[in-house]
């Protein structure tokens, strides 16, 4: 069993900024790639960001230079640093990760979640 758990998340001006947690735990033998997604009221989920083991990132366009994806390899965390908020960002932010278990079997999971409001 591997567990994702969020945090970071809240209520933020237009403009201002916020950095989301994720820690991995459980029977990890290797992650492979971490992410952000998300889902807004009323909206499909969403992507937002990936990091490969390597550290390689990849972004929605619509992030891109406001949100950075960064992760602790050795701690099994990932973080979102979010940048000049806009109230569109406002939604629940999930957490991802695939890998292989300490069984060597596969797993791709999500955390709960975390709620970002952007509001004045």
């Amino acid at each position: 069993q591997v567990q994702l758990v969020e945090s970071g998340g809240g209520l933020v001006q237009p403009g201002g900024s916020l950095r989301l947690s994720c820690a991995a735990s459980g029977s990890i033998f290797r992650i492979s790639s971490m992410g952000w997604d998300r889902q807004a009221p009323g909206k499909q989920r969403e992507l937002v960001a990936t990091i490969s083991s390597g550290g390689n990132t990849n972004y929605v366009n619509s992030m891109k230079g406001r949100f950075t994806i960064s992760r602790d390899t050795a701690k099994n965390m990932v973080y979102l640093q979010m940048n000049s908020l806009k109230p569109e960002d406002t939604a629940v932010y999930y957490c991802n990760a695939a890998g292989l278990t300490t069984s060597f079997t596969p797993f791709d999971t999500r955390g709960q979640g975390t709620q970002v409001t952007v509001s004045s």
